[in-house]
């Protein structure tokens, strides 16, 4: 997914008239061959760079809020000030540059300064982040972002490199990314920033009395502040067969690159158990590539207890509209070389099959070193944990949730990186208890939905548009409070709640 940033409209160093932008707007003109956002916020004028740094988004599209620029499409968020990516996924930040009003002209001039360099009200000995996932990669960026000079360590049991995981179901898989996309940073940005990696790496204990870890190795590390960032794992069948060569999960870039494998060796025939998120974009992936494809799943309808009825309906139509075929109201029984046997007696050709029935937080370490553990690690609203001085985030941190009052896990690659981001500021001393708006988005072939908040369960959805039409958007309501909104191809308003969900959080937290 990218944008065209070919440079146009007003060249913005000759100058644009004030009135041209009310407060709140935006214009996209240029510097040179440069695409720059002209924006309005606060009475004063902000020239950023016009593409989010994620997938290239135009920003002109996005939502200013306060003195921030919001990306249309994953809610990336940039400061007007300065340019610098405040809220992930992006993690670079935009140009800026200086604006000067000229007899009620606004003229751009040469870039701006960069910000002075931070410096942390408090810097522990070390800190050790345990895995290389979202939320760990982001800490590791953020610690030296606000200003941390002390060893930082990310241990990953993955063999390659912090990977942008949510193309690993969608565009890599269907084969439309190139594999040089996938990596967050590569090897030279971690030297760069002194944050040492170590790939292939396992925990076998953490020992909190004496503020050290146990490698699989024998290896001991001591560490100043610990992030746990463990993630979860795919949950396995239990049937016959289950364990053969051809019966894939999908978590790792590993996973991809060998489901990817099977189809250039000539896979043909796959089979889906499991509608879940992972695996209808997986699905979605594999027919776009040729294959067959069938959904194996007991609900009557892929995805209706997160999404509701109307979106049920319509990704299972858009999916059989493409070929896939649904096997719902049935379990597999068991799986041989050939074929995938049902409960209800029916045969599937079967030369791949993928799992996407669910994971499952990764919590035994924490669990044994004598940490809160409750399907998650519980963490305060800064992300520490029940022992002082060690934080979690992501897939395993169990956190109260402002908008529902709840304890809440959330499983979304957004969520765990603006944790991650979170975490390291805390760890710093920031005292942040902000929680972000929870953000995800789905792809099914060419269609987006992104889902903003979090609702596990409603009295009532709200719709507006038609999902066919790809113009629509669904409101999840408990009592008087929404809980979430999800839309197709309605990225302001899908900005807009989640504004309007930060102002909510933020009156709660006053």
């Amino acid at each position: 997914m990218s944008a065209d940033k070919t440079p146009n409209g007003p060249d913005l160093t000759a100058g644009v008239q004030m009135s041209e932008l009310t407060e709140g707007e935006m214009l996209t003109g240029h510097v040179g061959e440069e695409a720059v956002l002209l924006a309005r916020s606060g009475g004063d004028f902000f020239a950023v760079g016009a593409h989010c740094t994620h997938y290239g988004a135009p920003l002109g599209d996005g939502l200013i809020v306060d003195d921030t620029v919001r990306c249309p499409w994953h809610h990336a968020c940039f400061s007007l000030r300065s340019g610098e990516a405040l809220a992930a996924p992006a993690l670079d930040d935009v140009s800026c540059w200086r604006t000067e009003i000229v007899d009620d002209r606004v003229i751009v001039h040469e870039r701006a300064k960069p910000a002075p360099a931070r410096h942390p009200t408090q810097s522990p000995s070390s800190v050790v982040i345990l895995g290389g996932g979202a939320a760990g990669e982001a800490a590791a960026e953020s610690l030296r972002r606000e200003g941390y000079t002390g060893p930082v360590t990310i241990l990953s049991e993955d063999k390659a490199l912090p990977c942008d995981r949510p193309n690993l179901s969608k565009d890599y898989l269907a084969g439309t990314a190139k594999a040089e996309w996938i990596p967050l940073r590569d090897d030279d940005f971690y030297q760069q920033h002194d944050i040492t990696l170590r790939l292939a790496t396992t925990v076998a204990a953490i020992e909190p009395k004496s503020s050290r870890l146990k490698l699989a190795n024998g290896e001991t590390l001591d560490y100043g502040a610990l992030l746990l960032a463990t993630g979860a794992e795919p949950v396995r069948l239990s049937v016959p067969g289950a364990e053969l060569s051809h019966v894939h999960t999908l978590r790792s870039q590993a996973d991809s690159e060998a489901l990817i494998a099977a189809v250039e060796a000539g896979a043909r025939h796959a089979v889906v158990v499991g509608a879940s998120f992972i695996g209808l974009e997986a699905a979605a992936a594999l027919r776009e590539r040729g294959l067959e494809v069938r959904v194996v799943a007991p609900e009557a309808q892929p995805l209706q207890r997160i999404l509701g009825e109307t979106l049920s309906h319509f990704i299972r139509d858009l999916h059989e509209s493409k070929g896939v075929k649904f096997h719902l109201e049935d379990r597999v029984a068991g799986i041989t070389e050939e074929a995938v046997e049902l409960e209800s007696g029916q045969h599937l050709d079967a030369d791949l099959v993928v799992v996407g029935i669910g994971v499952r937080p990764r919590v035994a370490l924490a669990e044994a070193a004598g940490l809160a553990v409750n399907d998650g690690v519980w963490v305060s609203d800064t992300l520490e944990t029940s022992v002082p001085g060690i934080f979690a985030a992501g897939d395993i941190a169990r956190w109260p949730d402002p908008l529902s009052g709840e304890r809440v896990r959330i499983e979304h690659w957004t969520v765990a990186q603006r944790q991650g981001q979170r975490a390291a500021r805390n760890i710093l001393g920031a005292g942040d208890a902000q929680a972000a708006v929870p953000f995800f988005w789905s792809q099914h072939y060419d269609i987006g939905i992104n889902v903003v908040g979090h609702a596990t369960h409603w009295e009532r959805i709200e719709t507006d548009g038609d999902p066919a039409a790809h113009d629509f958007t669904a409101r999840f309501i408990a009592g008087e409070r929404c809980l979430a909104v999800a839309t197709i191809f309605r990225d302001r308003e899908s900005l807009e709640a989640e504004a309007e969900m930060e102002a909510r959080m933020g009156r709660r937290q006053a």
